[in-house]
């Protein structure tokens, strides 16, 4: 282990060579939260890219049939009987990469440098996701290029959730957290607006721009990730403050600036948790099963949303890929609003499986709604699938944000903080199943019936509101003695 100045990123001790001085403590709080920000948001943005080509490569769609001549309308592998299953196969095999990825990056994520595994990460990504794209030039039409190359893909996307959260985790305490990390988390719906204006505005050159560009773009933010992000305090010189929470951190100064810390933790000599350890803390299991279902309908909106669009005949007139792919964004300007209004909730009630399992049942009439009445005028679909994106996401961005850093922090791991990546990568991993399972069912149902694939996804927040009801429970019954034990102590001082 090096000293604090040789740890920290080449970026941050080149600022502070410039400015002669060190970097404050809310820098570095900026700093993180603006990094790991637009890393993110670039994984997302990756991510969409793939909805928005779905619609070029299937020969079936509206748009293809009515402009034959279009660009990029229609490629094989995709354009046989089951076109629509095979893009299915991809969705999943890319998810399921994912998840399984999830949980061996977040074993690997407590025991090495974050800054060095995100960049790997980022790096990947943007490399399997312009390979994808290239092959439009190279006009390959083998299923199994582009089969391999998302399973790859989803294989360097795994690195990223658990590490954000983690180094977010390591810089900011319990009692905003909901509200910081759901303002923070704005990233994965702003990233999926960004994925979608990008590619729908290349796809009139040709679909291999719509997954070239974006990749370049996060192979460039993980260069730059590398350069600034300083994952802990620890790596800058300076200790968490368990006793005031909003005080996190404690540096000593000198004449020369900073030193090492007042009282070195020992974080960094601790043996990382255990991945069956990290199962048994209290909460993970049934909010991890909860993340399943909810992200199965929040993934299934992801990669089929502008594809049901397309497919959608809203008052009378089926919208261009374009359009659709531009439309769809609405889903996640709803997504951002519930994830911010979920945590700032759950913050002032304390309660995170109330607000968890109450945005769920809200999503249920609010699928329904947008499935019977979106059709009706562009007006009324945006309205509805504004109101949809934020009681399906709201849950999903804080049970992945506020719910993940409390876990891995849980007192029942006596102080051990390298749980964080291991925690995350379990709840989200899990999740990220029925992110996979989503959009594999929803290829083969609604080549059926559209109807089907909605009662499918309330089926679905249904049981994720229900999962969490134990958690509920103690919640209700804590606010319960927490009320009864302040009127008693109301009436003695009354007395």
């Amino acid at each position: 282990m090096g000293s604090t100045n040789e740890r920290k990123p080449p970026g941050i001790r080149f600022i502070e060579y410039t400015k002669k001085s060190p970097i404050s403590y809310n820098t570095y709080q900026a700093i993180v939260l603006v990094v790991t920000f637009f890393a993110y948001l670039s994984y997302h943005a990756t991510r969409k890219t793939a909805s928005i080509v779905k619609s070029a490569l299937d020969p079936k769609s509206p748009e293809a049939s009515k402009r034959p001549w279009m660009i990029g309308a229609g490629w094989s592998p995709f354009n046989g009987s089951d076109g629509t299953a095979l893009l299915g196969e991809l969705d999943v095999a890319f998810l399921f990469v994912y998840a399984m990825g999830m949980y061996f990056s977040g074993h690997v994520g407590d025991r090495m440098d974050l800054r060095i595994f995100l960049t790997i990460g980022m790096v990947g990504t943007g490399l399997f996701t312009s390979l994808f794209g290239v092959g439009y030039w190279a006009n390959i039409h083998l299923f199994y290029y582009y089969l391999i190359v998302q399973m790859l893909a989803g294989l360097f996307q795994s690195t990223g959730w658990p590490s954000v959260v983690a180094v977010v985790g390591n810089w900011f305490g319990k009692k905003k957290r909901g509200l910081i990390m759901g303002i923070w988390n704005a990233h994965t719906s702003l990233g999926n607006i960004t994925g979608s204006v990008i590619a729908s505005m290349l796809l009139k050159y040709g679909w291999g721009w719509s997954m070239v560009v974006p990749g370049l773009g996060i192979a460039f933010l993980g260069i730059m990730l590398l350069l600034f992000l300083p994952v802990s305090p620890e790596s800058v010189g300076a200790r968490v403050d368990d006793d005031d929470d909003d005080e996190l951190l404690s540096i000593k100064k000198d004449e020369e600036g900073i030193t090492e810390p007042l009282l070195s933790t020992t974080s960094d000599k601790r043996d990382a948790v255990g991945f069956l350890e990290a199962w048994r803390i209290p909460g993970v299991a049934p909010f991890a099963l909860c993340l399943f279902f909810a992200k199965l309908v929040a993934y299934t909106f992801l990669y089929w949303l502008p594809f049901y669009i397309s497919h959608t005949a809203i008052e009378g007139r089926f919208l261009t890929n374009e359009e659709s792919g531009n439309l769809s964004t609405v889903f996640d300007v709803g997504g951002v609003v519930g994830g911010i209004l979920a945590g700032y909730i759950s913050d002032q009630l304390d309660a995170r499986a109330i607000t968890a399992a109450s945005f769920m049942y809200c999503a249920i009439p609010a699928l329904f709604f947008y499935r019977s009445y979106g059709h009706l005028s562009v007006t009324i679909n945006i309205i509805l699938m504004l109101i949809t994106g934020m009681f399906v996401n709201g849950p999903y961005a804080l049970i992945t944000t506020a719910v993940s850093a409390d876990l891995g922090t849980h007192s029942s791991l006596k102080g051990n903080s390298r749980a964080l990546a291991t925690v995350t990568a379990i709840i989200d991993g899990t999740g990220s199943i029925g992110a996979a399972i989503g959009p594999l069912l929803t290829g083969y149902i609604s080549a059926l019936s559209w109807n089907g694939v909605f009662i499918m996804l309330m089926g679905a927040a249904l049981i994720a509101g229900l999962l969490l009801t134990k958690l509920v429970i103690a919640e209700v019954r804590a606010k319960i003695h927490g009320s009864r034990a302040q009127e008693v102590t109301r009436a003695v001082t009354e007395v």
